[in-house]
Order: C-alpha cells, then structure tokens, then sequence
C-alpha cells in the first residue's frame, strides 16, 4: 500500500495529497515519513520558477544522498534539498540574516513544484539537483493557485506543512 502525505499552506487553508515514491527514493521517503509532522515558513522559489519550499533544521539520523534527482521537476513533484547553512547565506537570496535560516549546520529544503518549465540552477551554485521523493496525486490546481497567490501576494505569515493523510 502507498504511502500517503497531506501538504498544506496553513493559513490560506489549502492543502493536497501526495504518494511517496518509495520504490524511486527509499532512503528519502523514509527520512520524510519517519519525521513527520514538519512545518515551518513558506518560500516561493526565486530561481527555479514554480516552487514552494520550506527550509527545516536537519531532522533524520542521516542524509539521504542522492536517490532519484532531477534538475527539471514536474508540476506535482515533492523534492528534498540539502544545503549547509553557508550555502544560503547570500543576500540575494532574500532571507532576513546572514545565514538563510537562523540555523548554523546543514539545513533540509522540502519543496513542491507546482508549474511546469522549472530548472533548478543557481547563479552562485550552479546545478542543484534535488531528490524526487513525491508526487501529488490530488489536489494541484487548488494548490497551485495558492503557490500563485504566494508569488503576487507574498509568502508573511504562511507555514508549509508536511503529514502523513489518513487513507480511506
């Protein structure tokens, strides 16, 4: 049986459903499952287009690695992230410190991708290629015209949450 996860922007009260791909990314999946429930401030991508994500102090025994990366997520895509916190600590990157997150260490980035055309390339770090461990399967367009409203709207006041969904 699939394992199911409910992601939600929990102010504007909109949420959707995702399988975990536990035959493409089974050390990421179980990384994800095992610390659940995370949420934290939203971000909207800023280079890699139609992109929420939320930045969380590390939270599983051990980095994943790489497992099912891509460069090109697909709207519906949940992809996993790891950066040290020098890694984020450019102003251009727009967090409000020096240091990206408030946290020293590495740092976990959970992202959904909600559009197509998206590339994930960084102008001071190049390729950033990130493991597909998600895929929603109910539920995009409500959320995706929530990520739009974040784009136009701004993202103040607004956490991202990962679950697990009840399955019924």
């Amino acid at each position: 049986m699939s394992r199911l996860i409910k992601v939600s922007l929990d102010k504007r009260g909109v949420s959707c459903v995702a399988r975990l791909l536990d035959d493409a990314a089974p050390r990421t999946c179980a990384a994800v499952w095992d610390a659940l429930p995370l949420s934290a401030p939203v971000f909207h991508g800023k280079y890699a287009r139609n992109e929420i994500y939320t930045l969380l102090p590390v939270f599983a025994p051990g980095d994943p690695g790489k497992e099912n990366t891509t460069v090109t997520p697909i709207p519906g895509d949940l992809c996993w992230f790891s950066f040290d916190s020098d890694q984020l600590g450019n102003p251009a990157y727009g967090y409000e410190n020096t240091t990206g997150t408030g946290t020293t260490g590495s740092i976990v980035d959970l992202a959904l991708f909600y559009g197509r055309n998206n590339l994930l390339i960084n102008g001071d770090q190049g390729w950033v290629p990130g493991n597909v461990f998600g895929a929603v399967i109910e539920g995009l367009d409500e959320m995706a015209a929530a990520c739009q409203d974040l784009w136009m709207g701004g993202v103040r006041g607004e956490t991202l949450s990962f679950a697990r969904a009840s399955q019924e």
